[in-house]
């Protein structure tokens, strides 16, 4: 008796718990998902393209809020909900609101500060799952939060943002390549194989590291790496596997496949032209990786991720190639305008490219209400049986 009138408490109790998670992962995606919408806006800003500035150091934010604000809090949530630590909600917590504090124009340390905390927190919650899984992949992974720090910490002291691009690129590079090949794992990967990816993981560290003091062999090597690591993605990931099966398994295989393209182009670019810390050049360089590159793999991973974090369904639909052909298409006009250089090319390049992530999440927002709907018809049935 005792039992049974304590169950439905609960079951309460339960319920409201996992209310109140779902409100701090959708309240968290929902200010990376802003730090992403200023972060463009400040892209665009940068281009050349007139538009209201209501902080003087907007402009200047676009790689910060893009890679830490939006990205670096995205994949500190997914690592929280993984692990299902409590504490580990802290890092992307962090990061949000130092990317939150920057836009507000609060005094310059601060917002970087809490980032760079944020990334710490988000660290630990990485070496914990070394203990728990000692793998190749997990090293990666947890690398690649390192160097993460390590960019924030040479933002926060003052030093050039593209010396921390060095760094933020490891961060996501290094991030993405060691969950593919925790996946590629099922592939019984040869001793040769690994050793690979190993040395392609240690271009691009090598290539941060000598791009920290000599920035152009540095960014030269960093390049290097990206092209071992694009190179080694395309022939062992089991991407290439998934495209005969159909449906979701070929698109998130096409997104990845087309995404690992762009980190082989922007190595190149690399090596092209190391010494370049601003200008069209590098402009095309860094938008391969971070745009081709990084957003591909978002789009691959959408229809698995956001379920997963926010707890909410997701429907597959062909219509995802849309945005994923036109964010292609967009980057090309933008990097060719650079390469040229043709100015009004690269101006609405850029302009497209924000369009078309626009256009992804207006389609991942169809793609919920559509399995919501499809959910609420299933259950008409039972409930009039």
């Amino acid at each position: 008796m005792a039992t049974t009138s304590k169950s439905p408490r609960l079951a309460q109790l339960g319920a409201q718990q996992s209310g109140a998670n779902r409100l701090l992962r959708g309240g968290l995606m929902l200010l990376s998902v802003s730090a992403l919408l200023v972060g463009m806006w400040a892209g665009l800003i940068r281009l050349g393209w007139v538009l209201p500035v209501w902080q003087p150091p907007l402009p200047m934010l676009h790689g910060p809020l893009m890679v830490c604000g939006f990205l670096g809090t995205l994949i500190g949530l997914e690592r929280a909900v993984g692990t299902g630590m409590k504490w580990a909600y802290a890092g992307p917590g962090l990061t949000a609101a130092g990317a939150l504090l920057a836009l507000l124009g609060a005094p310059a340390p601060l917002g970087p500060l809490l980032i760079t905390l944020g990334s710490v927190i988000t660290f630990a919650v990485l070496l914990t799952l070394i203990r728990l899984l000692p793998a190749l992949f997990t090293v990666v992974i947890a690398l690649g939060g390192l160097t993460w720090v390590v960019g924030n910490s040479l933002w926060l002291s003052g030093q050039p943002i593209a010396v921390a691009v060095l760094w933020w690129i490891n961060f996501l590079v290094l991030t993405i390549a060691g969950e593919r090949l925790e996946l590629s794992r099922m592939l019984k990967l040869s001793r040769t194989a690994q050793l690979l990816f190993g040395a392609a993981a240690a271009l691009l560290l090598a290539g941060a590291v000598l791009g920290s003091w000599y920035y152009a062999p540095g960014m030269r090597l960093l390049g290097a790496g990206s092209v071992a690591m694009a190179a080694w993605l395309l022939r062992y990931d089991i991407a290439r596997r998934r495209i005969k099966a159909g449906g979701v398994a070929r698109f998130i295989g096409i997104s990845l496949l087309s995404g690992y393209v762009w980190l082989a182009i922007g190595g190149v670019l690399a090596l092209w032209h190391g010494g370049m810390m601003a200008g069209p050049l590098y402009d095309a360089t860094l938008h391969s990786i971070f745009l081709g590159f990084v957003f591909a793999m978002i789009f691959a991973h959408a229809p698995i991720i956001f379920p997963a974090v926010l707890g909410i369904p997701l429907a597959y639909t062909p219509r995802f190639y849309s945005h994923l052909i036109l964010l292609h298409l967009s980057l090309i006009l933008r990097v060719a305008g650079d390469l040229i250089p043709y100015w009004p090319a690269r101006l609405w390049g850029g302009m497209l490219n924000v369009l078309v992530l626009l256009f992804f999440i207006a389609n991942t927002v169809l793609a919920v209400r559509a399995a919501r709907t499809a959910l609420e018809v299933a259950k008409i049935p039972q409930a009039q049986t």
